[in-house]
């Protein structure tokens, strides 16, 4: 166990060897969550990139198949509503 200290500017240095065993450099963004009388640190992991190929489909419309007639009369219903409201 290390002992660091908290600055005036409520900073906390993380040390060395700790950071080096999480992989955690410079600009790493941390998400800071209390836990009890706790406050566990853990990487925040960005999104990863994904292609439309990746996720096409993933939100399936389950019911009755729209005709085109069905789809251009909700587009113009929906552009109407948009024009009424100003």
């Amino acid at each position: 166990m290390e002992v660091t200290h908290l600055s005036n500017e409520g900073q906390v240095m993380i040390p060395e060897a700790l950071r080096a065993a999480h992989q955690w450099e410079a600009g790493q963004e941390l998400i800071a969550i209390e836990v009890g009388d706790r406050i566990l640190l853990k990487p925040k992991k960005p999104v990863p990139q994904t292609t439309l190929d990746q996720v096409a489909g993933c939100l399936k419309y389950e019911g009755k198949p729209k005709s085109l007639e069905e789809m251009e009369d909700a587009i113009r219903q929906g552009v109407m509503e948009q024009h009424d409201r100003g």
